[in-house]
């Protein structure tokens, strides 16, 4: 049993939650008024973190999954990089097994986000070049080693338009991302079932008011989108416009094997990055995923002016709505007990993944 000040789908709530592997009661009350109880984050675009990257395959996922339960995240998606298919493969084998089996003390690994490879050589971002286009057949062989829950494309490759309604009725959440389209292929994508936009603003063509792009097909049509709050890949000024615009956009990490980790040389996939002043970069000095962790994404949503509640559903409730995951993401009876408690200033001083004590 945990006391504070509660964040339940009704609103807040001062007193007392009662759980063991689920919530079983959530009572009004007196309580300790310097605790904060959340939902515990769900983060669908992690890449690595405790200098392991998940590319490497084998038990990187695990070591990721409690890495980023330590700040608060109590499920997430392993994501993958663009790679010749043999590294992808090897992968999504790794991943299976996490997703099978929570590793002790480890955030649930709710399967996998394919970031690569179908996805244009003209927006690369961080990602390789060895791109391909892709077909049903080989994401049915992918998904047949782990499940991909969110699958990244650009819907302006030949193929791809016709290639969404199958996957979306496989239950794939396909969103559009490292895409040269302009605004009306991703309005062509949204309606031929894409769900979502992969890091918004970043990786695609942005906003024009004579010749729009991907971002504006987002903020004019888009329900979810992914966005980072770190306040480096993304202004916080284009932040709030795009929270405004999207009703339910949602922020992710895209967090790196140098997430948790001194400054440094790290891998991503393929290449490598460098941990400095608090961001990662190619040597090229382009940014390469992040270091950020879900309860600084909630501080930095908060210090951006967002009320403690929206900045919680922002990193909850959205994304694990997002998934269909309806017993994830919320604190209310009969739902996982997938908690983190905050002191008085948004930071972790417990987290609860299916009841059981990480920190």
């Amino acid at each position: 049993m945990l006391s504070g000040r509660i964040l339940t789908p009704g609103g807040w709530v001062t007193g007392s939650i009662a759980f063991d592997q689920r919530i079983r009661q959530i009572t009004p009350g007196s309580a300790d008024g310097k605790l904060t109880i959340l939902p515990g984050f769900v983060d669908l675009h992690v890449h690595g973190a405790g200098g392991v990257d998940i590319m490497r395959g084998g038990d990187a996922g695990a070591t990721v999954a409690r890495e980023h339960a330590r700040y608060g995240t109590t499920s997430l998606l392993g994501t993958t990089m663009t790679a010749h298919l043999p590294d992808i493969r090897r992968a999504l084998a790794g991943l299976a097994g996490v997703v099978a089996q929570r590793p002790s003390r480890g955030a649930r690994m709710l399967g996998v986000h394919l970031e690569g490879p179908f996805i244009s050589i003209h927006r690369l971002g961080a990602q390789p070049p060895d791109v391909m286009p892709a077909t049903l057949e080989l994401v049915q062989e992918l998904n047949a080693i782990a499940p991909i829950r969110v699958l990244t494309m650009a819907p302006e490759v030949e193929g791809h338009l016709a290639l969404i309604p199958q996957l979306a009725a496989m239950g794939m959440r396909v969103q559009v991302g490292h895409s040269a389209g302009d605004y009306e292929t991703g309005v062509a994508a949204l309606r031929a079932g894409a769900a979502g936009f992969t890091h918004l603003f970043n990786g695609m063509t942005g906003m024009d008011h004579y010749k729009p792009g991907i971002v504006d097909a987002a903020l004019a049509h888009a329900e979810y989108a992914e966005i980072i709050p770190d306040l480096q890949h993304v202004h916080p000024g284009a932040i709030r416009a795009a929270l405004r615009a999207i009703p339910r956009a949602y922020g992710i990490t895209d967090a790196t094997a140098a997430t948790g980790m001194p400054d440094g040389e790290y891998g991503l996939g393929s290449q490598r990055v460098y941990k400095c002043m608090g961001c990662v970069r190619l040597a090229t000095g382009s940014l390469a995923g992040s270091v950020l962790t879900m309860d600084q994404a909630l501080r930095n949503f908060v210090g951006m002016g967002l009320e403690l509640a929206e900045a919680s559903n922002r990193l909850s409730l959205y994304p694990a709505d997002y998934l269909g995951e309806t017993e994830r993401g919320r604190l209310a009876p009969g739902t996982w007990a997938d908690i983190v408690v905050l002191d008085q200033d948004l930071k972790p001083v417990t987290v609860f993944v299916e009841g059981e004590a990480i920190l």
